[in-house]
């Protein structure tokens, strides 16, 4: 079977359950392993941000979307010389990737007939769930469920170590220019790490919001995890954040690996999220996950 992934979570999910033979083509966003957008065919291309400001890039997304134009372009004639059985995919957010309703409408005008399944988990659960569709989906089910059980596992873990403990609030800042309170599965993450969630509720879309409405939200804890970012560029956008909200202990972390995507490391995700709201209750993330800011 080959395989197509549009979004990087999908190509995390792909090579966790080990289709890394069978994955044919990526997104140029898919850094997880870091040889996954050297070793296979890049079909989705976009604009690289990295030196634009949190504002900087806020103020082109907001243009492209007004305009009615596309975050991504689909390199269709790789796509075609690909020839793939199923392409992964999603509708969950027309920032994070393309939209299946896009993928469909090429594969149609490119004669492939290959199988769409789209991934759009809003909560941590549908996130497991969704690791199984793509294990049915590749004919490897047995070898999904298992992953699925294990992350289970590691979860009931935390949830026992942190089940008498007291709750901090905890308010998770998904953009900083302007402030977004995040939503999907991300109160779902700080639930499962001992805290209380504040600011959005599990299962709704990211919102902006203001920096009084986090602080009359009244977090204990404030965790920066910009969508796109790791732990460095999430650290330089905490002391910002720190300053905004005097009084709360703040925290950076790796967005992208442990918080925005939603794959198997959500996981390693509240695992550090447990860590930082209740230190000695699990065992400390390796280095690199999660940084203490103010």
């Amino acid at each position: 079977m080959r395989v197509v992934s549009l979004l990087p979570s999908a190509t995390e999910i792909a090579y966790a359950l080990g289709l890394e033979d069978q994955l044919v083509g990526v997104t140029f966003e898919c850094d997880e392993p870091a040889r996954a957008r050297v070793d296979k065919a890049v079909v989705v291309g976009g604009r690289d941000t990295g030196a634009m400001s949190p504002g900087e890039i806020d103020a082109y997304v907001r243009a492209q979307v007004a305009a009615g134009e596309d975050l991504y372009t689909l390199h269709a004639d790789a796509l075609r010389g690909l020839d793939p059985d199923l392409v992964l995919t999603q509708d969950l957010c027309r920032v994070c990737a393309l939209p299946a309703g896009r993928v469909e409408e090429a594969l149609s005008y490119l004669g492939c007939r290959a199988e769409v399944v789209s991934l759009d988990p809003h909560r941590l659960e549908e996130v497991l769930t969704s690791i199984a569709a793509v294990g049915r989906a590749a004919a490897v089910g047995a070898r999904a469920e298992h992953l699925v059980t294990g992350l289970r596992g590691r979860l009931d873990a935390v949830d026992r170590a942190v089940a008498d403990l007291p709750r901090p609030r905890v308010a998770v800042v998904e953009w900083t220019d302007p402030p977004f309170a995040a939503g999907h599965w991300v109160p779902d993450l700080v639930t499962a790490a001992g805290g209380e969630p504040v600011g959005a509720r599990a299962g709704t879309r990211s919102v902006e919001t203001t920096w009084d409405a986090v602080r009359d939200s009244a977090p204990e804890v404030v965790v920066v995890a910009p969508c796109g970012f790791d732990l460095a560029a999430a650290s330089r956008q905490a002391e910002t954040v720190a300053g905004e909200l005097p009084g709360a202990a703040v925290w950076a972390i790796d967005a992208n690996g442990l918080v925005v995507r939603p794959g198997p490391r959500l996981v390693d995700g509240v695992e550090a999220l447990a860590w930082a709201l209740h230190p000695g209750a699990v065992a400390q993330p390796p280095p690199g996950r999660v940084r203490r800011i103010a």
